[in-house]
């Protein structure tokens, strides 16, 4: 496959695909910040079933194709249609209506579809002789694991034994559509990190590479910039931050419950359901520890309140990546993480940081401490910024490395 950089040759189609950037989360952030970088490769089109402003102003200043359908698709909700998988054939209705989209696959060499919401079902729309890379950023865990079907406590949200059973048959079609993937003449998977790979390969048994986000360092710059505040919250000090959704997957329970008898409050950045708030809430005042919640913070912001924090800490269970070490290290917090899943692609125990074991509470209140250090601080921050330069998380270096993946398509 040829790209923009092979000078007197055409460049490389490239279909961008997501099914919907609504959440614009980590996932689809990371996507627009790489856009950039992939549309001074490839020519690139971008086709989504739900766009958000941002996308559409990128795409606009990038001189880029938006493909997406007239009325933006919303996946159906309720427990029917969980159970009669009604989201993977709603969203490839949608995808049919998006105008244009045959002909941008039609006019490409390639689609790199990013999982997600709706994502997949954009396979059926997709010729066979096609080729096809999929970032899958992790296994469907609604599908395959539980931690999506408990309450903030760690509470089933119901049966958890029924829930599965009557998930039975999304699960048996989304391993069909991976599997199916797979048996595509000229196709590749990669996962977000070692973790997600070898999670890919547990529950659908295929092989699959590893494709790694980006960070741009503006974002999380080492020193405050104009735009970033003096100061964000109103929190006891000394404080932790954690980043993410208030639930059990992202572990804001338990980092709730390791704060107890530190000394040490939490800044949560990311919101939550009002019950879920509402039990935290509680849970943190039985704990004696300080709670702030706020919901999605700009990067100045985020920025400003990680660079006053103690430490930024994490109880994720399976984490598939997680860029909150990598934006730890950029600002100079220690970064306190549990050791599972992703954050063991950056983390690196006792030098960048520290990786814990989730139960062990003294453990991480010595890490507290050792995170109070000045010359620790120091100490971390100068291997965790090396550890970035190591781990070469550019846009441009992730666009060399998808790169490299087409070319052997």
């Amino acid at each position: 496959m040829t790209s923009n950089g092979e000078r007197g040759r055409a460049a490389t189609g490239l279909v961008v695909a997501k099914g919907s950037f609504a959440a614009m989360g980590g996932a689809e952030r990371d996507l627009m910040r790489n856009l950039p970088a992939l549309a001074r490769r490839f020519a690139v089109s971008v086709a989504t079933l739900h766009p958000v402003p941002e996308l559409e102003a990128l795409c606009s200043e990038l001189g880029i194709s938006l493909i997406s359908p007239e009325k933006p698709w919303e996946p159906p909700t309720g427990a029917l249609s969980a159970v009669l998988d009604a989201g993977m054939d709603s969203a490839s209705r949608a995808w049919a209506r998006c105008s244009g989209l045959h002909d941008a696959i039609s006019d490409s060499d390639v689609v790199h579809l990013v999982s997600g919401d709706g994502s997949l079902a954009l396979l059926e729309h997709v010729p066979e002789s096609m080729a096809v890379h999929l970032h899958l950023l992790e296994p469907h865990r609604g599908l395959h694991e539980d931690v999506l079907h408990r309450k903030v406590d760690g509470s089933p949200k119901r049966n958890l034994g029924l829930t599965s059973a009557l998930l039975s048959r999304a699960r048996r079609r989304d391993i069909e559509f991976i599997r199916g993937l797979t048996d595509r003449p000229r196709s590749a998977i990669s996962g977000n990190s070692s973790y997600t790979a070898g999670r890919i390969g547990e529950v659908y048994g295929v092989e699959a590479g590893v494709l790694l986000p980006s960070v741009v360092a503006d974002e999380f710059p080492s020193e405050a910039g104009s735009d970033e505040p003096v100061a964000v919250g109103d929190m006891p000090r000394p404080y932790a931050v954690s980043v993410g959704r208030a639930s059990w997957v992202k572990g804001t329970w338990g980092a709730v419950s390791m704060l107890a008898g530190s000394g040490v409050s939490l800044a949560h950045i990311g919101g939550g359901e009002a019950d879920d708030l509402a039990r935290l809430v509680d849970h943190a005042s039985s704990c004696g520890v300080g709670l702030w919640v706020a919901p999605r913070l700009s990067s100045p912001e985020l920025a400003s309140l990680m660079r006053g924090a103690r430490a930024v800490v994490s109880m994720a269970h399976g984490e598939p990546f997680g860029l909150t070490p990598v934006e730890a290290f950029s600002v100079g917090t220690p970064a306190l993480f549990v050791d599972e899943g992703g954050f063991r692609d950056t983390v690196i125990d006792g030098a960048n940081g520290r990786l814990l074991e989730r139960g062990d509470q003294a453990a991480w209140h010595s890490a507290l401490e050792q995170a109070a250090d000045a010359q620790t601080r120091a100490r971390w921050t100068e291997a965790g910024r090396s550890r970035i330069a190591e781990l070469d998380l550019s846009p441009e270096a992730h666009c060399s490395r998808l790169a490299a993946i087409l070319d052997c398509l």
